[in-house]
């Protein structure tokens, strides 16, 4: 149910309304208080809905009455046809709609291989769906309050968040989300335990997939970690960090939040895999046309052995395997992604 159909809905009966006591109080005034308001009354409604059992009494004695009936009639044909396909609009908006609705996103849902998985939309989970929508990283949400989900995804998406309503501690509900074919994982439930259990389960049912959990309790990231996430993350102690370097380093600290807040040119940093067969590999930074093609800065390099190399040279040669960490827009880190698999 929209608000759009709602609002229809509620003019639609208003005109009907002041149609109905408007020819009421019409019959009432020509027959100068012949007829009672209840019989003025009646007679409208008669009219319009085109019953029309019996006139008011010496109705054609009086003057007028029986060409506001003729008014009332035609009137009323158009009134009472706006009403009821208003009505029909928002039943099948409503019932009809939501099946509908549901059974597009469920097919969407199924078709899509390489996506984020987030369990919860509650606070720490809406911050990873806005992160997604910026980079423009396909994922699907699952949460148990419907009407929340539903709310974010008219906020952020226009309505068209793809989400599954339910428990996401339970395989079925997982599965519907597609987690056996998700690159990754955010596990962004209230509760530990319940994170625990997405972590087992999404483990099981996808060896593969970058496993994120969120922990609150210093005791559970280890669990977390042997139930099989890739990485933890304590909004306590981020938040205590980012506390101590507004006081350290606040300019730093508004860099970084300039650049987030920036939708405009949605400046992030970003990893870029160097694929095998890559064209980047074998050469040397500076003939990678990295910054001419796509306006990206590297910071720093990641190596095969793991290894950071921070602010690297110009001639700092490229190989398959390694990782660039980037900064730049969305649409850059997209172009390059693309470049850099090109063979």
């Amino acid at each position: 149910m929209t608000n759009k159909a709602v609002k229809r809905l509620t003019v639609a009966a208003a005109l009907l309304v002041a149609l109905v006591l408007g020819g009421a109080a019409g019959y009432w005034v020509l027959g100068h208080g012949r007829w009672s308001f209840a019989d003025c009354l009646y007679m409208t409604v008669i009219t319009l809905s085109t019953v029309g059992f019996a006139e008011l009494s010496n109705m054609g004695e009086v003057p007028g009455a029986r060409g506001l009936t003729i008014g009332l009639i035609v009137g009323g044909i158009g009134t009472l046809a706006y009403f009821q396909a208003n009505v029909t609009a928002l039943l099948v908006e409503g019932a009809l709609g939501q099946a509908w609705r549901r059974n597009r996103m469920r097919k969407k849902i199924e078709s899509m291989s390489g996506h984020v998985v987030v369990a919860g939309s509650g606070s720490t989970g809406r911050h990873v769906i806005e992160e997604l929508v910026v980079t423009e990283t396909p994922f699907v949400v699952i949460d148990r309050n419907h009407e929340h989900v539903q709310r974010i995804s008219e906020l952020m998406m226009n309505g068209e968040m793809l989400f599954v309503h339910g428990d996401a501690t339970e395989d079925p509900v997982l599965m519907q989300a597609g987690v056996d074919r998700a690159a990754g994982v955010v596990a962004a439930l209230t509760h530990d335990k319940d994170n625990l259990f997405v972590t087992l389960s999404a483990r099981s049912l996808n060896a593969s997939a970058r496993i994120v959990s969120k922990v609150t309790e210093d005791e559970s990231a280890p669990k977390m970690l042997k139930a099989g996430a890739n990485a933890i993350v304590s909004p306590a102690q981020i938040g205590g960090r980012r506390m101590a370097s507004e006081l350290i380093r606040p300019e730093v600290n508004e860099f970084l939040d300039q650049m987030l807040r920036d939708k405009d040119k949605s400046l992030r940093l970003e990893e870029i895999l160097i694929p095998k067969g890559s064209p980047y590999a074998g050469h040397a930074l500076r003939d990678a046309p990295i910054r001419r093609e796509t306006n990206l800065l590297v910071i720093a390099v990641r190596q095969p052995t793991r290894e950071f190399v921070y602010n690297p040279e110009p001639d700092f040669v490229l190989a398959e395997g390694m990782t660039l960490v980037v900064m730049g827009a969305s649409d850059g880190v997209k172009k390059l992604r693309a470049l850099v698999a090109t063979s």
